[in-house]
């Protein structure tokens, strides 16, 4: 679904983030992360849903971003109402190779459509699905991106976001930065929305009533997928260029 960046980016990203990507967590860690239970996690992997853990001194197996970004997708796909069966099937078909980035954006296509999951939890549950501590100024942040809002004396999270919202906790960009992010990508899809909504209606205007709901069952996702991966292209374009603005500069 992605497109593979060039050997030299690619061997520069593999060494600037080679710590960050080694398996780091024990099962207890993973499952507190993801929201599930030890079993859970042990069961998947005897299904063949997650690859094995990377074991280490004292036989402690360790878990990294890849088996997080998998247990994402699987919660996804539960979302959306898929059996056990037809998730090993759907994980099957799914290249051996895939990055915990790129797992990452096919859960978000996954995600597109499927419910919106609100749900209400302490700041120790928050902590625990985090794996690490969350600052006053942390959950700040996470309700800039719209991601917590205070509920009484908890908060209600989106489950779709957090996890995300929690990694650009790390990225050192100012509150004011995020809030501007936000307005950006929700004005301009809106925009894009409004005239892809536009476009399919006049498009449809003259067919049955049977042609109408079948592009609307398979627009949401197409639509979805095209835009992300159009985006990603963009983007990646847009920050190769700025790279080799600071390369010249400096």
């Amino acid at each position: 679904m992605t497109t593979d960046p060039s050997p030299d980016t690619e061997a520069d990203a593999d060494s600037d983030h080679a710590d960050a990507d080694e398996p780091t967590l024990t099962v207890d860690e993973l499952a507190a992360r993801a929201g599930v239970t030890v079993r859970t996690v042990r069961f998947y992997g005897t299904r063949g849903l997650l690859p094995p853990p990377v074991i280490g001194p004292r036989r402690v197996g360790h878990y990294g971003r890849e088996h997080l970004a998998r247990l994402a997708l699987i919660e996804e796909l539960q979302h959306q109402g898929m059996t056990l069966a037809a998730i090993e099937r759907y994980m099957q078909q799914l290249p051996a190779d895939l990055s915990a980035r790129d797992l990452a954006i096919h859960r978000a296509v996954v995600a597109s459509w499927a419910p919106d999951v609100v749900e209400r939890a302490t700041r120790e549950e928050l902590r625990r699905r985090a794996g690490r501590a969350l600052s006053d100024d942390d959950l700040e942040r996470l309700a800039a991106m719209d991601v917590v809002r205070r509920d009484g004396d908890g908060y209600r999270v989106d489950l779709g976001l957090f996890r995300l919202g929690v990694r650009l906790l790390d990225v050192p960009l100012s509150l004011e930065a995020i809030l501007a992010s936000r307005k950006v990508l929700i004005e301009h899809s809106r925009a894009a929305a409004h005239e892809l909504s536009q476009l399919f209606r006049g498009e449809v205007a003259q067919r049955d009533a049977q042609d109408v709901k079948s592009l609307s069952a398979h627009m949401e996702p197409l639509v979805v997928q095209a835009l992300l991966t159009a985006f990603q292209r963009s983007l990646k374009e847009e920050l190769r260029g700025w790279a080799s603005d600071i390369s010249q500069d400096s």
